[in-house]
């Protein structure tokens, strides 16, 4: 044993240690105890996403590819604007697209719903992060076969698909086949964001 060695005081900063950031996790339960402020309250693998009320330009956008898709569709698909991709107990996606074959048999809930061919999503200010970032790789982990991300602030919409890496980002003309459609549908994004004001 020694009895004489010395203990050098550290300073304060020296004993903090990092902590790591416990972050609750959430069930589809528990949305229904969120309060109905407008916001849009989801989750991805429990993970709480949270998103404020959509704008005109977001809207606008909205409208206009449902109107594309709609037309093109004809009475072969369903469009919703107010649908989920459910999976319980810990998934939670509302896309504000969202498109099902016609044959699909409607259930009383989502979460017992499958067979998505496309969710779409319009990013703003407040939901580009998320969308970007995390519910690419979500809606497909969900199953969704394609998905696309309407970016307001650069007039693009990025691509991708359940059976392919990577994403694509197109600037002019998007080009989509629907599952067993002889025809494809085209869209051009100058129409879509035609007298759009994005958010900085």
């Amino acid at each position: 044993m020694m009895t004489d060695a010395e203990l050098r005081l550290l300073s304060p900063r020296t004993y903090l240690l990092a902590m790591p950031a416990i972050l609750p996790r959430y069930t589809v339960d528990d949305l229904d105890s969120f309060p109905d402020d407008g916001n849009r309250y989801e989750l991805l693998d429990g993970r709480l996403l949270v998103t404020p009320a959509p704008m005109p330009p977001h809207e606008f956008v909205v409208l206009r590819i449902r109107e594309a898709l709609t037309a093109y569709l004809g009475r072969a698909a369903m469009v919703f604007t107010h649908g989920a991709v459910q999976v319980r107990p810990r998934n939670h996606l509302e896309p504000d697209l969202l498109v099902l074959p016609a044959t699909v048999r409607v259930a009383r809930s989502w979460g017992e719903m499958r067979g998505f061919w496309l969710a779409v999503e319009v990013s703003g200010l407040g939901s580009r992060v998320y969308d970007r970032d995390y519910k690419h790789a979500g809606y497909h982990a969900l199953g969704v076969t394609e998905v696309w991300r309407a970016d307001l602030r650069d007039r693009c919409i990025e691509v991708s698909r359940l059976d392919r890496p990577g994403v694509m980002t197109i600037r002019d003309r998007l080009e989509w086949r629907a599952p067993g459609f002889p025809t494809g549908l085209s869209i051009e994004l100058q129409e879509v964001f035609a007298g759009i004001e994005h958010d900085d």
